[in-house]
């Protein structure tokens, strides 16, 4: 048989590397590694479709989903996952002392279909209580277009978020890295939730959530064209994750730069449940299908849809 030639995009982290270093493979197909950053590997998959299997912002591909133009299809492999209560900045000069405070300020975002600030205003409606439509957005531009509902204060911002959040135009920041005025205290800002691990772990205990950030997914052509190959690049990355599981276990000789990782692997498991990072359309259904509720509260899509349609059918009986 033929063996297939395919480009892959993705980040390095501990889940993906062993099948960006070969340790895994794929059968059937050589991969072309291409590791970056997620801002330029999403860009580049969604404008110019750039890559036959890429890791995906979650956000945007719910958005191409919901409207039918999604070049890509998702595998339900979560290879990026995060908490994102820690990812609101907000001026300590405002008044803001709690979710509520936010209501009809100004706020700052990458963009508005980042999957963090879908995160975030879900969050803040669903446990806080937040009319987020009663808040002016700013944001520094969209990967791909977005067509929003009439009554919605979207636009961009037109200069650095960051500077605008140390020069006080606007009230609040969401970023999934933390601003230079909050690092170098050159200006008041802090985060909206200081012990924000014990509001994620609350948070957790309530929802069951450990939020999905990014998906991967593969070239809707390519998928066509060779319909096996989602479900082996599911198994692949199931088994790269487990590698990186079993690594944070051993104590013989640390793997991870951690003096403790065993002690924390324990912790998380406390907090978590054993399996914190699970893969498979069945155990995430329900994490999903908040997503596509949220997207449609923030006007990102115009009517819901099955989070099974997010995802090649082939692969939705899987589950590891």
């Amino acid at each position: 048989m033929t063996r297939l030639s395919l480009t892959l995009a993705c980040t390095a982290s501990d889940r993906t590397r062993p099948i960006l270093d070969g340790r895994v493979s794929v059968p059937g197909v050589d991969l072309t590694m291409l590791p970056g950053e997620p801002e330029d590997i999403f860009r580049r998959a969604l404008r110019d479709r750039a890559f036959d299997v890429s890791e995906l912002s979650m956000g945007s591909h719910i958005v191409t989903s919901a409207r039918g133009d999604s070049p890509y299809v998702g595998v339900p492999v979560f290879p990026s996952r995060a908490f994102r209560h820690s990812a609101v900045y907000i001026r300590t000069d405002r008044g803001i002392a709690a979710p509520g405070d936010l209501a009809g300020r100004t706020i700052g975002l990458p963009e508005y279909q980042q999957t963090a600030a879908l995160w975030v205003r879900g969050i803040l409606r669903e446990h806080h209580g937040v009319d987020t439509r009663r808040m002016a957005w700013r944001t520094g531009g969209e990967r791909v277009p977005i067509t929003l509902p009439d009554g919605l204060d979207v636009r961009p911002l037109g200069e650095d978020l960051q500077a605008a959040l140390a020069a006080g135009r606007i009230d609040a920041l969401i970023a999934p890295r933390p601003p230079a005025a909050f690092e170098d205290r050159s200006a008041p800002v802090g985060r909206l939730w200081p012990d924000y691990r014990a509001e994620e772990i609350a948070w957790r205990r309530a929802t069951g959530f450990f939020p999905v950030m990014h998906c991967m997914a593969v070239r809707r052509d390519v998928a066509e064209r060779h319909p096996w190959l989602p479900v082996e690049l599911f198994r692949a990355f199931a088994r790269a994750r487990d590698l990186a599981l079993a690594e944070l276990r051993m104590v013989n000789v640390l793997r991870v730069s951690l003096p403790w990782a065993a002690a924390a692997f324990e912790e998380q498991a406390a907090i978590m449940g054993g399996d914190p990072w699970p893969y498979g359309f069945a155990r995430n259904r329900e994490e999903i299908a908040a997503m596509v509720r949220f997207a449609v509260a923030d006007g990102l899509a115009a009517e819901p849809i099955q989070p099974e349609a997010l995802f090649h059918p082939s692969t939705l009986g899987e589950a590891v």
